[in-house]
């Protein structure tokens, strides 16, 4: 339930009423795929300085906003907006991962809506004003959907990458020094899709690629997971050899230089990677087998933690996070002649993040002046990320002075660090951080790849998000949000108080950013406020807060989410008789939830999200079949906090949205839920998408869900007419 889909945007697009199948016999509506203008993803070298850049871009706005003297006085949420769907849609690629190839320059996994979701690989340029190349040819894509989320799909060695093809899911083999080297496929062609791999790395000792397997053969529903080596010195494909077996779940298989050890992360049903999971190290023969191995962490049962990301130093040292005792992820490390487990730094900040999907890299072992070893990593602190240089030595962190205040995955080269990451005023991007010669400064900052290279000039609009801490129904206890209100320079409205959408995030182990999101500012520069809510259950604040959720699932979400709510009318900020709530898969779950056991909220939108917590539970894929047991509880608790059970309590209107081929919460969710609100006759409509899985990933239909949106609650809750040229869905029991 990980992919909340913030609803990314979307491209304009006018189709005829024809494009759409409305039938009286039919209880939905179903979206054929309409007409879309073409969209040509852009291709530059986004490079630039953040005070040349924010000054250009300034100069440029405060002449747009001299332009318009004026303001316009109109309603709350009638304001037009030139981030358009169109423009949400330029700004939703999004970024699988990144590398850099045997000369220093990065490689990274771009996803294009625009060209229905295919994920490519692409190359920075040579030289500065070239544009960066497409490694990825025409007919493949590069995507696993082990687990369902993925993650992990390529790795870069010198000049060779091996990918997982989306289409197949087969690992292949190609060259970065050649424009017209031709994917070679490495692994066997099983008929189909059914077996994925992720998360792999190079073992140069045995010419081989060492990765996570997921075999789903026998079945879907329980596939099984190992760590298997596929050959990669021989012009044959073989069939991979199982390395590391037996458990439930296996992720980062890491190697030593020598390739003499093997580092591994494994865990088993009920729990989540971020519940418990074990480290283990195992020492590999002269065959290239396992002849000896030991578990580093997790095996304690008076200690709860769940170990990651383990990383080998040049020395042969192992680094790894945990959340040990303080109940944040920290970096510690393992004294093989002791065999035990040292904390490298303490802070109550989290170095890493739940394991949604694989291929996460947090933190980079690095070489400082005369080869000090120094750790880059990024750590998360109240709402904000950090970017620092550890000395392990020392105990100590220099932190790096970047405009990012939103930081992702970091990769290392020789005298750089490639960093993505975003802020209130950068989009999702990756940039190239300079060091000193110390490494203990950054002396350069530039834009290498942004998904929306363009919106800068929108920043005249754009909302800045406050972050606020408000009270929960628990006497003294607080939970997180970030609140935007309406912004537009040439709109303001008199005597009355904002609608406000609220946002519950999915997962529902996940946590909200304040970093630019041209999908909250389509709302806010139109009128609207928005508020996104880090909820008790969420990640970013220690296990403490994550394990609020913890067989309170469906209470404690929505609890805050109404307290949020509450709060802000409570503070004037917000108009308490327009509130509406939208969520993505677990937040969507929240959604509907809200909406049937509380009545704060006048609207709601649910994009794939769960109605019917047995059905969830008996039909969900294999990674998350046991994650609802402890989010919920006894068999009496899935009946009573599964809304589809108490459809006389809905009281107000609802839009769903669903894709066909999701796995994760199925179409029967929605379809229920749906015939069930319209023979009570409350209003209701339905949106399902052909080829969608979970979460949307095709421009016109993130464009399509967007705007009916907020099409949808400016009919029934908002009282004004929206700016732009939108043509509604039906809405049964109103139209």
């Amino acid at each position: 339930m990980a992919l909340s889909a913030c609803i990314l945007g979307i491209s304009r697009f006018s189709a005829p009423l024809s494009a759409y199948s409305f039938s009286s016999s039919s209880l939905y509506l179903k979206l054929i795929t309409p007409r879309l203008n073409q969209i040509i993803p852009t291709k530059q070298h986004y490079q630039f300085h953040r005070s040349k850049t924010m000054a250009t871009t300034s100069a440029a706005l405060n002449k747009e906003v001299s332009a318009n003297q004026e303001k316009i006085t109109a309603p709350y949420g009638s304001w037009s907006s030139p981030i358009t769907a169109d423009v949400v849609a330029g700004a939703s690629k999004r970024l699988g991962g990144t590398s850099v190839d045997s000369h220093g320059r990065l490689v990274w996994l771009e996803s294009r809506p625009a060209e229905a979701g295919r994920a490519v690989l692409v190359r920075e340029a040579e030289k500065a004003g070239e544009e960066p190349v497409d490694i990825t040819p025409k007919d493949f894509a590069v995507r696993t959907v082990a687990q369902e989320y993925g993650g992990g799909a390529f790795s870069v060695s010198g000049d060779t990458v091996i990918f997982s093809n989306y289409k197949d899911q087969r690992l292949y083999k190609q060259f970065l020094n050649s424009k017209d080297s031709i994917p070679k496929p490495l692994t066997p062609d099983y008929g189909g899709p059914v077996i994925s791999y992720a998360d792999g790395v190079f073992d140069s000792r045995f010419s081989r690629y060492v990765t996570v397997r997921e075999d789903r053969r026998l079945s879907s529903a329980n596939a099984t997971t190992d760590i298997v080596t596929v050959s990669l010195g021989s012009d044959d494909i073989q069939e991979p050899r199982v390395l590391v077996g037996g458990n439930d779940f296996y992720a980062f298989p890491r190697l030593d230089q020598k390739g003499e050890r093997i580092a591994w992360i494994e865990w088993s049903h009920p729990n989540m990677p971020w519940d418990k999971t074990e480290l283990w190290v195992g020492y590999i023969s002269e065959k290239g087998e396992i002849y000896k191995r030991i578990c580093i962490a997790g095996s304690d049962p008076t200690i709860v933690e769940s170990p990651t990301e383990p990383k080998w130093s040049s020395s042969g040292e192992l680094f790894f996070i945990t959340d040990r005792k303080s109940g944040f992820w920290n970096i510690f490390k393992w004294v093989e002649s002791d065999n035990k487990v040292v904390q490298v730094y303490s802070l109550d900040a989290e170095f890493s993040k739940p394991l949604w999907v694989f291929g996460i890299n947090s933190y980079e072992l690095i070489s400082g002046d005369e080869g000090k070893s120094l750790i880059a990593c990024t750590y998360r602190q109240k709402g904000r990320s950090y970017l620092g240089i550890l000395d392990e030595v020392q105990s100590t962190i220099s932190l790096l002075d970047i405009p990012y205040t939103d930081i992702d995955n970091i990769t290392s080269t020789k005298d750089c660090l490639y960093v993505e990451g975003a802020s209130e005023n950068y989009p999702s991007s990756v940039a190239k951080v300079t060091l000193d010669k110390p490494k203990s400064k950054a002396v350069d900052f530039k834009i290498i790849w942004s998904s929306s290279p363009d919106c800068l000039k929108y920043e005249s609009y754009f909302s800045i998000p406050e972050f606020i801490e408000f009270p929960t129904e628990v006497p003294g206890q607080i939970a997180y949000a970030y609140f935007y209100p309406p912004s537009n320079p040439c709109y303001h409205s008199q005597e009355e108080k904002p609608p406000l959408l609220l946002k519950s995030h999915g997962g529902p182990t996940a946590e909200s950013h304040a970093m630019l999101n041209l999908n909250i500012q389509y709302w806010t520069s139109r009128g609207w406020a928005f508020v996104d809510v880090n909820y008790g259950g969420s990640t970013g604040y220690g296990r403490e807060y994550r394990e609020r959720l913890l067989k309170t699932w469906g209470i404690v979400d929505v609890n805050d989410c109404c307290s949020c709510a509450k709060y802000l009318v409570n503070t004037g900020k917000v108009d308490g008789e327009r509130l509406c709530i939208t969520g993505g898969s677990a937040g969507g779950y929240t959604t509907l939830a809200a909406l049937a056991f509380k009545n704060t909220f006048k609207a709601g939108a649910s994009l794939y999200g769960v109605a019917d917590l047995n059905l969830l539970r008996a039909e969900t894929h294999k990674f998350e079949s046991h994650y609802i047991d402890n989010l919920v509880g006894s068999e009496k608790d899935y009946f009573e906090r599964s809304p589809i059970n108490f459809v006389d309590k809905f009281s107000c209107p609802i839009i769903l949205f669903q894709g066909l081929e999701d796995k994760v919460v199925p179409p029967d969710q929605a379809r229920k839920i749906y015939e069930a609100l319209k023979a009570k006759g409350l209003p209701v409509a339905l949106v399902e998408y052909e080829g969608e899985q979970h979460g949307f990933r095709k421009a016109e239909n993130i464009k399509f869900t967007l705007e009916q949106q907020m099409v949808f609650f400016a009919r029934l809750v908002g009282h004004f007419k929206v700016a732009d040229e939108i043509t509604p869905i039906k809405i049964d029991n109103v139209d």
